[in-house]
């Protein structure tokens, strides 16, 4: 990602830069050669190597003479050159595969122009220009195929890569680290003592990949530091800043009603989770129960599910999309939760199958902190507690480039639909199949709130799963087996 940097930061780092070894693989001087197909074939080698050496970025710099990184100034102006009558970028990123977020910066550096390309490290697959990966050994370029034993070790590295190691804000000092995150609130969902010194502060982010050491003493917040524990979002490049909750509210039973609330949260994860599930629960209608003698006010929708549907559309987004987040929609008589990205797993079995998250970091960090169910239980306690409640069933779709989660309000049994009925039905035989049960008559009268008497409304319901090859008979040699679902 291109993490917009100032003249100061970008002098800084030249200063550090230079400093290096002339041998190192993630870097290259240059004073004006600024021949296209060369640059092409820097940013595939550098991009590969950075990725081996285990660097986010690589670098060129033109205007510093490589034998003794002397200030020499350069002639190379990446915005005017133009290369077979298109700009010389727009010419570059049409031969790269895949898509390389490289930057051109320009800054006067000792009173001469100085050209910065900052290239990131590969993070899918190998980076080719015009069909070749190639990989940058000394002060050599070739093709990464005739180095087999590199080859492998890069597809090793980047099956491991993930979007939280990316950075998110780079080459900061402490000051700056320590404003930007919450750090208190990390040490308060771990459980661990808040040290009495930077340094034990910074060593525990860093043992989370929260931060990160950047060149020469500086510092750099990745991606799932930024997302987690930012104390605003907006403070950071537009490809997090749009990952903020986005809660809206409206009038009626569709998004062209007048809208009466927007709110967008804007803390990191772990602190704006909590902050949106209370904030839902301020605006949500109450919905009044009878237990024994008493009445009881309960909100419209169980709090436990509305917090981890939210959890789980946090987790298993695709950050890589960057131009919008998870949003939260409360209508008159359902609430959508939505996050951008299809799903891993079909919808219909997300209550079965283990989960595929695509942000195996945050996941794990977020079931630390308490902030969802374990892997594999939280679709699981959603439906559970959806049929306590007699609610209609939740509805999972793929749909647009997103999952979409529907929670609709209290309806009787005879309000719903055939699809709603015969949806809760697999449910229900999915959560008794889980936990080492069966699906009964009399268990679906219970989930409907079907008096025993009218079990003949159950049966109907079970046949039309029955033909709708939602379910199955457990045994077919024993018809009082009950049901599983179609995948058991």
């Amino acid at each position: 990602m291109d993490v917009q940097m100032t003249d100061p930061q970008m002098r800084n780092m030249i200063d550090e830069l230079r400093r290096l070894p002339s041998e190192t693989h993630w870097l290259e001087f240059k004073e004006n050669n600024a021949n296209p197909s060369m640059i092409g074939k820097l940013i595939s080698a550098l991009s590969n190597s950075a990725q081996l050496c285990d660097q986010h970025f690589a670098y060129v710099i033109w205007g510093i003479r490589n034998t003794d990184h002397e200030v020499v100034g350069t002639t190379f102006a990446p915005s005017r050159q133009m290369q077979k009558g298109q700009p010389l970028e727009l010419w570059l990123s049409q031969r790269l595969q895949p898509d390389v977020a490289f930057t051109f910066e320009s800054v006067n550096y000792q009173g001469m122009d100085v050209v910065l390309l900052r290239i990131p490290a590969a993070s899918n697959a190998p980076v080719e220009f015009d069909r070749t990966a190639y990989i940058r050994i000394g002060s050599a370029t070739p093709r990464l195929s005739d180095y087999p034993d590199r080859q492998r070790e890069l597809w090793a590295k980047l099956q491991s890569h993930a979007w939280e190691t990316g950075f998110a804000l780079q080459f900061s000092g402490t000051d700056t680290i320590l404003e930007k995150l919450d750090y208190v609130s990390y040490f308060d969902f771990t459980g661990q003592p808040l040290p009495e010194n930077r340094d034990g502060i910074l060593n525990n982010l860093i043992a989370d990949r929260l931060v990160y050491q950047d060149v020469g003493g500086r510092w750099a917040i990745t991606n799932l530091g930024a997302i987690l524990f930012a104390k605003r979002l907006e403070d950071f490049p537009i490809s997090i800043a749009r990952k903020a909750i986005r809660f809206v509210v409206y009038a009626g039973d569709s998004r062209a009603d007048t809208v009466k609330h927007r709110k967008d949260i804007q803390r990191g994860y772990a602190v704006g989770l909590g902050e949106i599930a209370d904030y839902i629960g301020d605006l949500l209608p109450q919905n009044e129960q009878i237990n024994g003698v008493f009445r009881e006010e309960t909100l419209l929708y169980p709090s436990i599910a509305i917090r981890e549907l939210i959890a789980n559309a946090l987790i298993h987004q695709d950050m890589t999309i960057s131009g919008s987040g998870p949003s939260v929609e409360l209508f008159r008589h359902r609430l959508e939760i939505t996050n951008p990205g299809l799903p891993l797993v079909r919808p219909d079995r997300f209550i079965d199958m283990p989960p595929r998250s695509r942000n195996a970091e945050l996941a794990r960090l977020m079931r630390r902190m308490g902030l969802c169910e374990e892997q594999g239980t939280g679709i699981d306690k959603v439906i559970t507690t959806i049929e306590l409640h007699q609610l209609p069933p939740p509805d999972f779709r793929a749909e647009g480039g997103a999952v979409r989660v529907k929670l609709f309000a209290p309806r009787r049994f005879a309000e719903m639909t055939t699809e709603e009925r015969n949806r809760a039905c697999y449910q229900h035989a999915s959560i008794k199949y889980i936990g080492g049960d069966r699906m009964k008559n009399s268990t679906l009268c219970r989930r409907f709130g079907i008096d025993p008497r009218n079990a003949s409304q159950a049966s109907m319901v079970i046949r039309q799963a029955l033909d709708e090859g939602l379910i199955k008979q457990a045994d077919s040699s024993r018809p009082r087996a009950g049901y599983v679902p179609f995948w058991a």
